[in-house]
């Protein structure tokens, strides 16, 4: 998986945007000396606009100050917001711009969600910069979403993770203390910050979460905004129900931002509820958390979700974390969640309508792209 796992770290939950946002904008309006972030989503709004507002003061203040978004994702940002922090003296880059000669790189898409402030303190989850992650869950239009800051050691490798998608865009290497100082012990979580893409180990993602899986004694809790299971991976949840692991998972619903997504993961359904399968659908909101709990022990966390892009197509970053006390901050979420979630049975499944049907047959050809 690449590194190794760290001890000595403490990690913070925040859930929704109305903890997230704050967290992070006081985290680069403190910054000394570095702030380096790296995004699949950055659009203009409120939320784009005051984090390029905070960037560009912390750089004209002599912070070093690094940002790396996807050229897709940040589609629908300003010229403007680009502007304000460019003049300022913040480095922006767009990931894998389209190009005419090599038209096929726009399905390699940086799907990371990292921020770093002074080596010391980092961010990862699932959460972009756009309003739609504004609020609290509190209605349609605001996602339910959760992001985790991390500090100590572990933070070194999330900074590394940033590192390998700068130096491929701009063919610098940032070393020194302002970027990998010393990092003190912070808490007592255990911690590994790993990352993937096509051209560097492709199949660690998927890799991570089969050997999870696969390690299951009790149960299998999973959050997954996008949930497209392969062949593979529906046998290791079949086989994980088999040896007598309950296997939870929650997705999105009848709100979601692609509903193309839904209807290509629920043809995929059909063997995993027969096997015993918990499968819950959250109706408040869209459902863009992207967590797995195993045992009570071991979870990960980051930006890849549970299906085929994530696995082979996208740049990804995970935390996995061994803590008991952090698994049980997640198990409560997770049953939080369930409680605006709908089960869906084995019978609801097979006796959903014909147009449902024909609407999954058409995706069948583009799961490998999902």
């Amino acid at each position: 998986m690449g590194p190794g796992l760290v001890s000595s770290n403490k990690i913070t939950s925040l859930i929704n945007g109305d903890q997230i946002f704050p967290a992070m904008l006081q985290a680069i309006r403190e910054a000394k000396k570095s702030i380096t972030l790296e995004t699949y989503i950055y659009f203009s709004g409120i939320v784009g606009r005051e984090f390029s507002e905070a960037l560009a003061e912390r750089a004209r203040a002599g912070v070093k100050v690094h940002v790396l978004m996807d050229w897709l994702g940040s589609r629908r940002v300003d010229v403007d917001d680009i502007n304000l922090m460019r003049s300022s003296g913040v480095e922006v880059i767009k990931y894998n711009p389209l190009v005419w000669y090599s038209p096929l790189r726009l399905n390699h898409r940086n799907h990371r969600k990292l921020l770093i402030v002074d080596g010391k303190i980092g961010f990862i989850g699932g959460v972009g910069f756009a309003d739609m992650w504004l609020g609290n869950a509190d209605s349609p239009d605001h996602w339910r979403d959760s992001h985790f800051e991390l500090e100590g050691p572990g933070v070194g490798q999330m900074q590394a993770a940033f590192m390998d998608n700068w130096m491929k865009s701009s063919a610098r290497v940032l070393d020194g203390e302002d970027y990998f100082p010393e990092l003190q012990p912070a808490g007592d979580a255990i911690v590994q910050v790993f990352y993937s893409s096509p051209k560097d180990g492709a199949e660690s993602v998927r890799l991570m979460y089969l050997l999870s899986i696969a390690a299951a004694r009790k149960n299998i809790r999973l959050s997954a905004s996008y949930f497209i299971p392969g062949d593979l991976t529906s046998d290791e949840l079949i086989a994980a129900c088999e040896r007598g692991v309950n296997v939870e998972i929650i997705m999105p619903g009848a709100r979601t931002d692609t509903p193309l997504v839904r209807y290509a993961s629920r043809a995929k359904w059909g063997p995993l509820l027969k096997a015993g399968v918990k499968i819950y659908e959250y109706q408040p909101t869209m459902y863009h958390c992207k967590s797995m709990i195993i045992d009570d022990v071991w979870v990960s966390v980051g930006s890849a979700n549970f299906d085929n892009r994530s696995f082979r197509l996208n740049d990804e970053a995970n935390m996995n974390v061994y803590s008991t006390t952090f698994a049980a901050q997640q198990i409560e979420l997770f049953e939080k969640d369930k409680e605006n979630a709908h089960l869906i049975s084995y019978k609801e499944w097979k006796n959903r309508g014909i147009f449902k049907r024909i609407l999954e047959t058409f995706t069948g050809p583009l799961r490998g792209l999902l």
